[in-house]
């Protein structure tokens, strides 16, 4: 199907009694899924236009409903992710124009400290809704939030052709036979534009479960006859830690599609649950992607499409291919660049009311995604990290500045940098360096982390390096490209956070850490 708006997919299920929306033991078709919709767009509708609603909530019916209903009503949602401490929340909404909180039930005690009137989401529903508007392709349906170099929360810009261009091109794979699984946080933009607008478009089931479980994955993929799955980052990594079992790939799973999926998980995954797993690289504003190439190497992403090219961020010119000796990066410091989308910036339609993250994004007609990476000489792209000022831990994206500050106010703390160091299996870890004026108790750094709430559980630092100071420029700003650089492997001691507590790092541990990442096939990312 070819449409431009959400609105428009929608609209062409109306009259469809297919099977639309599977959740636990409910099912909806999909003209009463729409009919849903056009309830919670009327109810939208008639709280006017002065503020957004926003909602807190894991995969639940409503939650759809209510995408769904902006999309038909012309209103606006703001996707709350409900992973963070309440102050950020708190900012987020304000920063949003939120005017009342909808709550899943789980989430009501974190809605009720916003200081915003708040509601049940399924209070959300009217009577008899009035006519469709008919939007643009540009018209705003949704506010997701995302973490900038800044430190401030920045709320992007989901508008109906955002959402409708990828579902419209994802269902290529699929028919109204198939069956759409989604597990992964609807409050992001990867499961909307991956699991929920494919499903719209192509009339396949989606299937919504509350959050991710690997144990749960196998059986609910059985249970309602799943043939296409959508993840992020560890997802996968996780399914295959459930022990195995001979049966493991008498499933209906055709293809399992996401993003940052190790090399050795995706091709594992495909083997034990016997199905296609496409791994794909994007921007989360939807501003430049990669498609993979399955003749290229291990790790790498695919080959730069047209218009797309990595590019020296001090310079703006292009960096020159990566050499490579016994699977070792040569030249990290002059291959590596930063992507960016040369003819414009795709389907990235800006940021919420933020015109200073807008300039540092698109700058000179160009997208700069503040994503790493470097090619070899046959052109395969091979990604190399984030800027060091964003981190993107288990699926989330995070911000270092606010660490940073939270640290600082540790006792005898004279500074901190926050930096991203790779993770074995997917995504970064978030590493500290500190510069203490005395000596450092581990025991009481423990218990600072542990009290504050500002920080969530992913932004504590799994490392901490102590020194006795940071790199700096000769305008006294710390190289953090440096510190990311050395990782773990410095002559600093550094200390592991364990469920236990804090410990020194040992040899063996760096052997243990160094050896995971050869088993996940991302080894490449400890050699630049």
């Amino acid at each position: 199907m070819t449409a431009n708006t959400l609105a428009a997919l929608l609209r062409a299920r109306a009259d469809d009694d297919r099977p639309g929306l599977l959740f636990e033991d409910a099912a909806w078709s999909w003209r009463a899924y729409v009919a849903a919709c056009r309830s919670a767009g009327a109810w939208l509708a008639r709280r006017g236009t002065g503020s957004h609603v926003g909602v807190l909530g894991d995969n639940v019916p409503g939650l759809v409903f209510l995408v769904g209903g902006a999309a038909l009503a012309g209103r606006v949602v703001v996707a709350l992710n409900p992973t963070r401490p309440p102050a950020e929340l708190a900012r987020d909404a304000r920063a949003t124009d939120v005017g009342l909180v909808l709550f899943d039930a789980p989430y009501e005690g974190l809605a009720r400290d916003l200081g915003l009137p708040a509601r049940p989401l399924s209070e959300a529903a009217s009577g008899e809704p009035p006519p469709d508007v008919t939007p643009d392709p540009g018209d705003l349906v949704l506010l997701i939030f995302t973490s900038g170099t800044s430190g401030r929360p920045r709320a992007v810009r989901v508008t109906q052709r955002k959402l409708a261009v990828p579902g419209a091109g994802l269902a290529a794979m699929l028919t109204p036979d198939d069956v759409v699984y989604c597990s992964m946080p609807l409050f992001h933009s990867a499961a909307l534009m991956a699991a929920y607008a494919p499903a719209v478009a192509s009339g396949a089931a989606l299937v919504l479960r509350r959050r991710f479980s690997a144990s749960g994955l196998l059986p609910d993929l059985r249970r309602y006859g799943c043939t296409y799955l959508h993840y992020v980052g560890k997802a996968l990594s996780y399914a295959l830690a459930v022990p195995e079992r001979p049966d493991d790939a008498d499933n209906p799973l055709r293809i399992a599609f996401g993003n940052e999926g190790s090399a050795v998980a995706t091709r594992r995954f495909g083997e034990r649950f016997g199905c296609r797993v496409i791994d794909a690289f994007g921007s989360t504003e939807t501003a430049l992607s990669i498609r993979p190439d399955p003749s290229g190497p291990p790790g790498s992403l695919g080959r730069l499409p047209e218009g797309v090219a990595i590019l020296d961020p001090s310079t703006g010119r292009p960096c020159p291919p990566g050499r490579v000796a016994a699977g070792r990066l040569l030249n990290p410091d002059e291959a590596i660049g930063e992507l960016v989308n040369t003819a414009g910036h795709g389907l990235f339609e800006g940021y919420y009311n933020d015109p200073e993250a807008d300039a540092e994004r698109v700058r000179g007609g160009a997208y700069w995604s503040g994503d790493l990476a470097w090619q070899d000489a046959e052109g395969h792209v091979f990604f190399a990290g984030r800027g060091t000022e964003r981190l993107r831990v288990d699926g989330e994206n995070l911000s270092a500045a606010p660490v940073e500050a939270a640290l600082r106010e540790f006792p005898g703390v004279v500074e901190a940098a926050v930096y991203p160091v790779p993770d074995a299996a997917a995504g970064d870890q978030v590493m500290a360096a500190l510069v203490p004026a005395g000596g450092f108790d581990p025991e009481a750094f423990a218990a600072f982390l542990a009290a504050r709430r500002d920080l969530g559980a992913k932004s504590l630092p799994r490392y901490v390096r102590l020194s006795a100071g940071l790199p700096q420029t000769p305008s006294h700003k710390v190289l953090k490209r440096v510190l990311a650089r050395e990782g773990w492997r410095t002559g600093d001691p550094v200390w592991l956070r364990t469920p236990a507590g804090l410990r020194r790092l040992t040899e063996a541990d760096v052997k243990d850490i160094e050896e995971e990442f050869v088993r996940h096939g991302r080894q490449h990312l400890l050699e630049t």
